[in-house]
């Protein structure tokens, strides 16, 4: 588990992330979101123990990130952005180089088990500088996966994946996010809505939101939408259940479509199911129309102030808090 309270990194006068604090239980899969230079990576870096933090405490499985540091990083799969590997080495090799970095025992065995978890087994002989960025990416979650770590961080897991591949690599996440912690960022927001219990969203170095998406749709929305599909006039259909109590308003979204809103605890599901069928309309299809995981980004992280210009004589800030 992750426990992250008043967490903050300065580069120099600039301040890249702000007072976070949040929490990740075992078995969790969180996604983690923000535009470019929100400050995602920088937060993955701390907590893997690549770099420190300014100010604030990060503690996994109870070992604190500073005092502990060995511990945590036992404890820790990460899978950075850009993943570091050796051109000249295959990827058997590689993945045996890592494992004898950090003493795993029966090396040969565990790096086989993970080459196989990531479907790289017909390529373990080839030289990694020969692979698609797809398969090296894929090399890079085989050694963030070969000590069994408690806790997995993942940036960007899915980056420069087929869809295959990609429908591969969420399966392997929800398979080790069963037992595990895993805390992974994505540009691809439908994949954070498919595979994560739960969604951080950060802008401009600080959480502006923490929940489920459900959640945080009827939090942004303040009622509960829906969307019916018939065959009639919908405009009529659309005025008919406008009359219903606790249905807040009611349009024709197209010829054979009508959205309503309904106000929050308002079960009138069944009560419009009725007023369309005693209309003589035929009711073809009634289901929640919730705002997407985009459409919450967006209305969390819209108007983003430009990035301040550097006092005369500091030094820009370090590449690594871009995310």
């Amino acid at each position: 588990m992750i426990r992250v309270s008043n967490l903050t990194k300065d580069y120099g006068s600039r301040r890249a992330i702000s007072d976070l604090t949040f929490n990740i239980e075992k078995g969790e899969i969180v996604a983690f979101l923000g535009p470019n230079g929100a400050g995602k990576t920088t937060t993955m870096r701390i907590l893997s123990g690549y770099m420190p933090p300014s100010q604030g405490i990060v503690e996994v499985n109870g070992f604190d990130i500073i005092e502990q540091s060995l511990e945590v990083r036992r404890l820790v799969g990460y899978l950075p952005e850009t993943v570091p590997l050796y051109p000249d080495l295959s990827v058997f090799e590689y993945l045996k180089f890592m494992a004898d970095l950090r003493k795993i025992k029966q090396a040969e065995d565990r790096v086989d088990e993970v080459i196989e978890m990531v479907r790289l087994g017909d390529r373990s002989n080839s030289y990694i500088g020969n692979l698609s960025k797809g398969m090296r990416q894929r090399v890079g979650l085989a050694q963030a996966l070969l000590h069994k770590p408690e806790v997995l961080i993942l940036d960007e897991p899915t980056i420069g994946l087929d869809p295959a591949q990609i429908i591969e690599v969420r399966n392997l996440i929800r398979e080790v996010g069963r037992e595990h912690t895993v805390l992974l960022s994505t540009h691809i927001l439908p994949e954070a809505q498919q595979v994560c219990s739960r969604v951080l969203i950060i802008n401009k170095g600080k959480i502006v939101a923490e929940d489920t998406t459900e959640n945080l749709q009827n939090r942004l929305t303040g009622s509960v939408r829906f969307r019916i599909r018939l065959r009639g006039d919908a405009s009529a259909a659309a005025q008919k259940i406008g009359q219903i109590h606790g249905v807040l308003h009611a349009q024709a979204a197209d010829t054979d479509l009508v959205e309503f809103e309904s106000a929050p605890g308002q079960d009138v599901r069944a009560e419009a199911a009725r007023v369309i069928v005693q209309s003589g309309l035929d009711l073809l299809e009634l289901q929640p129309a919730s705002l997407s995981l985009e459409d919450i980004f967006l209305q969390l992280t819209q108007e983003e102030e430009p990035a301040p210009t550097p006092e005369l004589g500091q030094p820009e800030p370090a590449p690594e808090m871009e995310a």
